[in-house]
């Protein structure tokens, strides 16, 4: 992260140094020229440390420690850009302007300093170690189970921004840097603006200003269209580099709201199919608003398959998954309290999660019983021509069916939208044929509830 820092750092100060540098003079001068010597010697030293840093392969989890196969990797990827960048342009600056300091009084002198400080360009390399920030959080994602979408999100707005500023600012200097090298002729910009007995920040300002009304494409800045045929086409650049910017920057902003929660969209998209086939139908607008109200009820307005996320994940995670969910609800009925914890993860594994809204009857007195309940949110009310209970969050109801196939003694009817957990028949007997003992033990719990059952009704 600091190399990235000082990378972003060098982005800014070298078109700054390319061309205002021959400005600078005293303490600005100093500092400019330790800034770029301590830049140069710490990606120097970065290149080296680079050759014991361990590395990730591709679809590997477990870093690669042997110097030997880190220094070929590194060999066949990132020296050359990374040695490029590292070259010291500056200790050959200072040398140059310590022997030839009595020459570089002339024109001549001049030039040569300014086609040497052009070679700093070589540095602009270092942008490519932008790429090691993406690296790192790519490994870091295949290497723990941390949701990284807002921050990856985060990075690409931030990085979009660092880009146009860049692009700005190296097209400001840009601006200024080409009447420079030309010696200011009469016709350029800086004279028409008679910038040359002013300070720096009010030519770089001019020099922004210039860039930002071609790559906006308002006008040609405050002096109108350039004379100059070299101003001409950097112009035209300028105007060609913010085409480009507006094209990647369109093109970033449709790609995050794309992957911006995605959920909620292919939930949307489910809608829109559902309304349509109401309408294909001709159903009732009643029926339709309560088909609408189970969608956001069942969904909450974001689309997924429970079932496939859960088949995607290995068995141990599912049943971990569903012992936080449900396995509460499953303690509370007596038949299912202190039992085998491997009966009870088998039981977790078949429970089907069903949503129901208030009004809705969830079993018919009379009816044949298929499957048994555990309520983990909502109410409801169990009723017969004589009994009448309401049940809320973690009771439950149809046990008796599990066992005796029976048919439903007692209606049940939500009081409010019911999130329930239902077990089926051949679900449970299929789980209770490889545990007889429990089957026995559950039978007679069973008997005694529907005992207890008969005997309110009297």
């Amino acid at each position: 992260m600091f190399m990235v820092i000082m990378t972003f750092l060098n982005l800014i100060s070298i078109p700054m140094e390319i061309a205002y540098s021959e400005v600078a003079f005293g303490i600005a001068r100093t500092c400019w020229k330790v800034f770029n010597v301590t830049s140069d010697i710490l990606f120097m030293l970065d290149v080296v440390l680079n050759f014991r840093m361990g590395v990730l392969t591709d679809g590997s989890q477990v870093a690669i420690i042997d110097p030997k196969i880190i220094a070929k990797d590194y060999l066949k990827t990132w020296l050359l850009p990374d040695a490029l960048s590292s070259f010291p342009v500056d200790f050959i600056i200072a040398i140059t302007d310590k022997v030839f300091h009595s020459e570089l009084t002339s024109l001549q002198g001049a030039k040569i300093m300014r086609i040497l400080m052009f070679a700093r360009i070589l540095s602009l390399v270092r942008l490519l170690r932008v790429s090691r920030l993406v690296r790192f959080f790519s490994e870091f994602e295949q290497t723990s189970n941390a949701n990284l979408e807002g921050l990856r999100l985060f990075f690409r707005i931030i990085g979009l921004f660092m880009m146009m500023f860049i692009l700005c600012h190296w097209n400001g200097c840009l601006q200024y840097f080409v009447p420079l090298l030309q010696e200011f002729p009469s016709e350029c910009w800086v004279q028409r603006e008679n910038l040359m007995n002013a300070t720096t920040g009010e030519k770089y300002t001019f020099g922004i200003f210039r860039a930002l009304s071609h790559m906006i494409g308002i006008s040609y800045g405050s002096e109108g269209p350039s004379t100059d045929e070299v101003e001409l086409w950097i112009d035209m650049v300028s105007m060609v580099s913010g085409a480009l910017m507006y094209t990647v920057m369109v093109a970033n902003a449709a790609a995050m709201m794309t992957n911006v929660d995605a959920p909620a969209k292919v939930y949307k998209s489910k809608v829109n199919h559902l309304e349509d086939y109401m309408a294909y139908r001709k159903l009732p607008k009643n029926l339709r608003l309560r088909i609408i109200d189970y969608y956001q009820a069942r969904y909450g307005g974001k689309w997924f398959d429970e079932k496939e996320i859960l088949s995607l994940l290995s068995k141990s995670l599912q049943e971990e998954i569903l012992n936080v969910l449900c396995a509460g609800m499953l303690e509370s009925a007596p038949m299912f309290k202190g039992r085998n914890p491997n009966f009870i993860n088998a039981i977790l594994l078949l429970l089907r999660y069903e949503v129901f809204l208030e009004g809705d009857v969830i079993v018919r007195q009379g009816a044949p019983g298929d499957r048994m309940f555990f309520i983990e949110h909502g109410q409801v009310l169990v009723a017969t021509d004589t009994f009448r209970k309401e049940l809320r969050d973690g009771d439950y109801f149809g046990e008796i069916c599990l066992l005796t196939r029976g048919k439903r003694v007692a209606s049940v009817t939500a009081l409010s939208t019911c999130h329930l957990f239902s077990l089926s028949v051949d679900s449970f007997n299929k789980v209770l044929n490889c545990f007889p003992q429990i089957r026995k033990d559950i039978m007679c719990t069973a008997e005694k509830r529907q005992a207890d059952l008969k005997n309110s009704k009297h």
